[in-house]
C-alpha cells in the first residue's frame, strides 16, 4: 500500500508524502507514534476530494506557537522562574486571526479534521483541534467577529493550565490514582491564574480555562457550576474537549470513531451538556467523515465519498464489495439520503447503535 495523504510532524512540515510505501516497519512506527488510520492510495477512490479547514501556513504557524509557547511555560515551572507571558496575547491573537479567516473560508462546510500530525505532545494539537471545533460551531451560532477571537482564544489556551502539572502524572499510561486525578483538575485554576492578568487576553478567556470541565447538573469541576452559571463560551469548549479527547490517541487508550463518540456526548444529553449544543454539534461534525470504510444494511460495503450537509448521519458511499465480500468490477454510489431503506451497520468492522 502507499500513503494517499501526507502525514506531519509537530512542526507542521511534511514528515512522509504520498505515495510513500507504507511498510510493515514504518507501519509499526507510526502506531507507536499515536497514529490511528492512515489515507491510503487506491485508484478507485483517488477522485475524493478532502477539504482542509485551514491552510498548510496557517497550520504549521498555529502548532509551532502552541509548542513553543507551552513549552516555554513549562521551563519556567520547571526552573521554577516567574512564567513570563507578556507576548502570549499578542502572538495568540495573530494566530486566531489566521484560524478565523481559513475557517470563514468553509463556514457551511461539515467540520472533518482531516489532518495527521505525529506530535510529541497531545496537548498542542489537542488544543488547536478544540479552537478549530469550537469556532466553527461558534460561526455557525452566529457569533460577531469579537466575539469569535474571545471564544477561540478561549479554546485554544483551555488547557494552558496542564503545562503546570508534573509531566509523569500528566502523561501517565495507567489508571490514575485519587490523588494524581486531583493533581490534574487542579489544571484549571492553573489556567485561570495564568491567562486572568495577561493584558492582550479577555478576561472571558481566562474563565474558559478555568470552567471547560464545568458540567450543567453540577458533577463537574472546580466549582460544580451548574447550568447558565457556567459562561455560554465555556458550555461550548466542554463539548468540543471532550469530543476531541475521545477521537484521539490517548496513552492510556485508542482514539474513538468520530459516531461513537457523539454517543457517549449524547449518554449526557441534558445532564453534562446542552441538548441544543449536543444536536448543532452532531449537526456540524462530519459523523462519517469521507474516506472511512463503511458497511450497510444491504451488506454491502464501501467507502464515504461525500457529505450531506442536511442529513449528517446520511452520507454518499461508493459501494467497492457486495454481500458476500466479493470486490465489485462497476463500483457505484448510493446516496443514503435518498436510500431511506439503507444505513449504515458498521464502520471499520465496529457496529452501531443508532444516535438518536
Amino acid at each position: 500500500m502507499r500513503l494517499g495523504r501526507r502525514i506531519y510532524n509537530e512542526d507542521g512540515l511534511t514528515l512522509l508524502g504520498e505515495q510513500v510505501e507504507l511498510t510493515e516497519t514504518l507501519i509499526g512506527r507510526l502506531a507507536a507514534h499515536g497514529i490511528d488510520f492512515l489515507y491510503i492510495d487506491d485508484p478507485r477512490t483517488n477522485d475524493i476530494y478532502f477539504q482542509d479547514l485551514l491552510t498548510d501556513e496557517t497550520r504549521i504557524r498555529a502548532t509551532m506557537e502552541i509548542r513553543n509557547t507551552f513549552r516555554k511555560v513549562m521551563d519556567d515551572t520547571v526552573k521554577r522562574k516567574a512564567v513570563s507571558t507578556y507576548q502570549l496575547g499578542k502572538q495568540f491573537r495573530n494566530i486566531l486571526t489566521m484560524i478565523i479567516d481559513d475557517l470563514s473560508d468553509h463556514k457551511d462546510a461539515m467540520i472533518m479534521l482531516t489532518n495527521i500530525s505525529v506530535m510529541d505532545d497531545y496537548l498542542y494539537q489537542h488544543s488547536l483541534n478544540v479552537c478549530i471545533y469550537t469556532t466553527m460551531l461558534a460561526m455557525s451560532y452566529g457569533f460577531s467577529r469579537d466575539e469569535l477571537m474571545t471564544i477561540g482564544l478561549g479554546s485554544l489556551l483551555h488547557d494552558i493550565g496542564k503545562t503546570q502539572l508534573p509531566t509523569d502524572v500528566l502523561k501517565k499510561k495507567g489508571k490514575l490514582t485519587d490523588s494524581e486525578y486531583a493533581t490534574i483538575k487542579r489544571h484549571a485554576e492553573y489556567g485561570f491564574q495564568l491567562l486572568k492578568d495577561e493584558p492582550n487576553i479577555p478576561l472571558l478567556a481566562a474563565h474558559c480555562a478555568l470552567q471547560h470541565h464545568e458540567r450543567i447538573d453540577g458533577s463537574g469541576y472546580p466549582r460544580n457550576l451548574k447550568g447558565m452559571d457556567i459562561h455560554e463560551y465555556a458550555r461550548w469548549i466542554g463539548i468540543a474537549d471532550s469530543y476531541d479527547a475521545m477521537t484521539t490517541h490517548r496513552v492510556y487508550r485508542n482514539a474513538m470513531l468520530p459516531h461513537q463518540a457523539l454517543e457517549v456526548l449524547f449518554t449526557g444529553s441534558g445532564t453534562l451538556y446542552e441538548k441544543q449544543k449536543l444536536e448543532l454539534f452532531r449537526d456540524k461534525i462530519a459523523i462519517y467523515p469521507i474516506g472511512v470504510l463503511v458497511r450497510l444494511s444491504s451488506g454491502e460495503s464501501g467507502i464515504v465519498v461525500d457529505l450531506n450537509s442536511s442529513a449528517p448521519m446520511r452520507p454518499i458511499i461508493r459501494i467497492l464489495q457486495d454481500a458476500d465480500d466479493q470486490e465489485l468490477d462497476a463500483p457505484y454510489e448510493v446516496d443514503l439520503s435518498k436510500r431511506l431503506n439503507l444505513v449504515i451497520t458498521e464502520v471499520n468492522d465496529v457496529k452501531l447503535s443508532l444516535l438518536t
